[in-house]
């Protein structure tokens, strides 16, 4: 009879792994909760270690950043592991990485990243990206990509929104991505910036694939017309699942191209308020 009791209490703690496993299967958001460091911008260079605390309350254990006010690349790192989280990515700015992409891959291996991205291209218009900048901007990220993967660090760069611009039947952003060598350039979709810039966003991934391997995952409020710039009140930032983007099909479509890597980013200045019930959004998918 004990043995009995004993097999019945094995069977149902299998049944329970497997019925767990199956039912995170059946999930669509099956990945680890991401964070974009900037999101906690104003905590930060408050209390380094509290704030970390608030990501592992949350859940969180996958970063996109660099050390923090205070902290170097080997002490942001070791802060973060002993709280589970792991620095997947890191950025780094275009300036910075065109004169010496070498230390960049440095810090970002010091940091534990295997990937790093760049979020804006310098122009001169606000809202009047050229053909000549982004052109400039292939030949730089072809250079910078090509170090950094020697490196073993794989860069990305994230789109912004002025990169929509119409060029040749296409936009400035189909530029980039043609003319950048896939061995040495890769992307990271910003959702609210590609739709607030006139892209589609899952139609963008279907599109360029595998060429995206990162996601961040922002939703631009209701009735906010999008433009060129670049740039929208911080306000305009809401609740992922209660804006204008289609947050449940990118995320779709960006597991079909085996994208694993998502970062929440929240810039509204009510982020502390938000983040928690984007979280539990996603959960819900």
């Amino acid at each position: 009879m004990k043995k009995l009791s004993l097999m019945g209490g094995v069977l149902l703690s299998l049944m329970g792994i497997v019925g767990e496993s199956l039912a995170q299967k059946g999930k669509l958001y099956s990945f680890p909760v991401g964070m974009q460091a900037y999101t906690y911008r104003a905590s930060f260079p408050k209390n380094v270690a509290a704030t970390l605390d608030t990501l592992k309350s949350l859940g969180i254990t996958e970063l996109e950043g660099g050390a923090q006010k205070g902290t170097t690349p080997a002490e942001f790192r070791k802060m973060c592991e002993e709280r589970g989280i792991s620095i997947v990515g890191t950025g780094g700015g275009y300036d910075e990485l065109v004169k010496d992409p070498q230390k960049a891959a440095e810090t970002a291996k010091v940091l534990g990243s295997k990937f790093l991205m760049c979020a804006w291209i310098p122009h001169k218009v606000k809202g009047g990206f050229t053909f000549e900048e982004a052109k400039k901007a292939v030949e730089d990220f072809n250079r910078i990509g090509k170090v950094l993967k020697e490196n073993g660090i794989t860069f990305c760069y994230h789109n912004h929104g002025y990169e929509f611009q119409p060029y040749e039947g296409g936009t400035l952003f189909d530029y980039i991505v043609k003319n950048t060598n896939p061995d040495y350039v890769s992307f990271e979709i910003d959702i609210l910036w590609a739709f607030h810039g006139g892209a589609e966003p899952v139609g963008l991934l279907k599109k360029y694939g595998n060429r995206f391997k990162l996601v961040h995952l922002k939703d631009l409020r209701k009735g906010v017309k999008g433009d060129l710039t670049g740039g929208t009140a911080l306000e305009n930032d809401v609740v992922l699942g209660t804006g204008q983007v289609d947050v449940a099909g990118v995320i779709r479509e960006a597991k079909k191209i085996g994208i694993k890597h998502y970062f929440i980013e929240d810039e509204s200045p009510t982020w502390s308020q938000q983040v928690p019930k984007s979280i539990a959004y996603l959960k819900s998918l």
